[in-house]
């Protein structure tokens, strides 16, 4: 069958999925969007399309996941994953289930087993060691360039496009020499830095948090969304096990009750036998989803009294998912 487009997540794991879809259909038109745009049916899905790293919509022609949440929403609708035309796998990235998937039945560039390795490791945080993150690798250097915030949505998105031709004719390592792409990695730096004092302005723990476990970060009274990287707080913070991130809920640039949250496990567990697991804390509190290391959700109030409450109940809630996950 003939498939038209491709969309796909608007983070580094979407745009390697995509690259890969393209090399294989030649499909030069893609489009980026995010869970919630599956969910609330913002984006036309046909069953001409492909769609990569997001929740399985009413209807697409392959769909490619390893979201353990996202299986779970299959099985709530009585859907068999298996009768989906893809693939879907508990894998580190999409970008790996889409690899293994289509090598199986044809030959790829040898320059894909790198970018998808990579992929691998930064979509699902398994790094070694806090300097092991540090280290400069050209898919960290290009995950940084997508993270840029300092930009309109159309040159974004436009940016994500080109990305995606880029890392799909050529090796990473070839990749990363644009001079766009390097322009791009110099002001990310900047950024960096003062996302860094944003942190340390916005940073707290929990007073039954005697050994500073969870680092707390609460935006929920900014006007607008604050521009942030949540895992810089472990430079702050670099004994910290996890951070807790509270946002708040923009629709149509108008500042709603509803807050967004997200919780990411540290590095420091990476190299320890432990059983905290971020997206099954967002399950059982049925507040959203996502990987074992880093998983988010949605607080939803009514108005700011209620928002107020759930907020700080919630918090706690999850700061006692994750003591009795101990």
């Amino acid at each position: 069958m003939e498939f038209e487009t491709i969309i796909t997540h608007n983070d580094l794991d979407g745009i390697v999925s995509a690259a890969i879809c393209s090399y294989v259909f030649g499909i030069d038109r893609i489009k980026f969007a995010g869970p919630n745009d599956i969910a609330n049916a913002d984006i036309t899905i046909t069953s001409n399309d492909i769609v990569c790293d997001l929740p399985y919509p009413l209807e697409c022609g392959l769909w490619f996941d390893h979201h353990e949440g996202n299986l779970e929403e299959l099985r709530y609708r009585n859907i068999d994953a298996n009768e989906i035309p893809g693939k879907f796998d508990l894998k580190p990235s999409c970008a790996r289930v889409v690899y293994d998937y289509f090598r199986e039945q044809q030959p790829l560039p040898e320059y894909f087993e790198e970018l998808v390795r990579e992929t691998d490791i930064i979509d699902s945080f398994e790094y070694v060691s806090l300097d092991d993150w540090q280290k400069e690798t050209p898919a960290k250097i290009i995950d940084s360039t997508i993270r840029l915030q300092t930009e309109q949505y159309k040159q974004k998105m436009n940016y994500l496009k080109k990305l995606v031709f880029l890392l799909r004719d050529n090796p990473i390592q070839q990749v990363i020499q644009s001079d766009e792409i390097q322009e791009r990695y110099q002001y990310y730096l900047q950024e960096e830095q003062n996302i860094l004092q944003i942190l340390r302005q916005n940073s707290s723990f929990l007073k039954q948090d005697e050994n500073q476990e969870m680092i707390i970060l609460d935006f929920s009274g900014f006007s607008r969304p604050p521009r942030i990287i949540k895992n810089l707080a472990y430079l702050l913070y670099p004994k910290a096990l996890c951070v807790l991130e509270i946002r708040p809920i923009f629709r149509h640039q108008i500042k709603t009750t509803d807050l967004g949250v997200s919780l990411s496990l540290s590095i420091n567990l990476n190299n320890s036998v432990h059983a905290h697991d971020a997206g099954e804390i967002m399950r059982e509190l049925n507040l959203g989803d996502g990987h074992a290391g880093a998983a988010g959700g949605t607080i939803r109030s009514k108005n700011k009294p209620e928002m107020l409450k759930n907020k700080t109940e919630t918090i706690n809630e999850i700061f006692k998912l994750w003591q009795k996950q101990k």
